[in-house]
């Protein structure tokens, strides 16, 4: 976490989810109607960059023997060290730059996420101690982002951290396959639970 000096000094946080290539652009699994949520999430990471806050790049990151692949038909994705794996270019000049962290995962929960040289999403959960306010955009809403969000709350209950867990809707967006994954349906299924859950989802600009 070379770019982050102390993570107590941190209020706010904005974790961003999986807007790599192969969500986005190119692979298996990218379907680029998640393109419109970019303009939002770039607004979002230049406040909290001018306001001196964190960002959190979570990269969905897999080796080809990854079990993950399984479940999602066996399509091979964000194989680490190809294009698929890395942030896209509108995300990438603010990646290893002040106040942020870049974490990969290999599963559909950024929970446990970890780099090779042992930073864990867990471990700098627990370092932000003065943390009220997460804010979550990225992709997908119903997969990464519900799996990652509910386990972070619990956490959070688990550990009696009030912190408030805002998702802004114009910034998150998943996929649609035509007759097997309706995009609205699911997003409606996922934000219904997120919401009974205890977590805030909003537009970004809304109260």
């Amino acid at each position: 976490m070379k770019n982050v000096k102390n993570l107590k000094m941190y209020k706010k946080v904005l974790i961003v989810v999986d807007m790599v290539n192969g969500f986005v652009r190119e692979g298996a699994l990218a379907d680029k109607h998640i393109e419109g949520t970019i303009a939002n999430q770039v607004a979002l990471i230049k406040q909290y960059k001018e306001e001196g806050n964190l960002v959190i790049f979570i990269k969905d990151t897999h080796t080809e023997n990854s079990v993950e692949h399984d479940r999602f038909g066996g399509a091979l994705h964000c194989i680490k060290g190809t294009k698929e794996a890395e942030l896209i270019d509108e995300l990438k000049p603010y990646e290893n730059t002040e106040n942020t962290i870049s974490i990969e995962k290999n599963s559909t929960s950024y929970i446990w996420a970890e780099n090779e040289d042992g930073t864990k999403f867990l471990d700098v959960l627990e370092g932000l101690e003065n943390v009220g306010e997460v804010e979550v955009v990225g992709c997908c809403t119903d997969i990464c982002i519900t799996n990652g969000v509910l386990p972070m709350m619990n956490y959070f209950d688990q550990k009696n951290r009030r912190v408030n867990v805002t998702l802004y809707e114009d910034a998150i967006d998943t996929y649609g396959i035509p007759g097997i994954h309706d995009r609205k349906q699911y997003e409606d299924a996922a934000y219904l639970l997120l919401k009974q859950q205890g977590a805030k989802v909003k537009k970004i600009g809304t109260k």
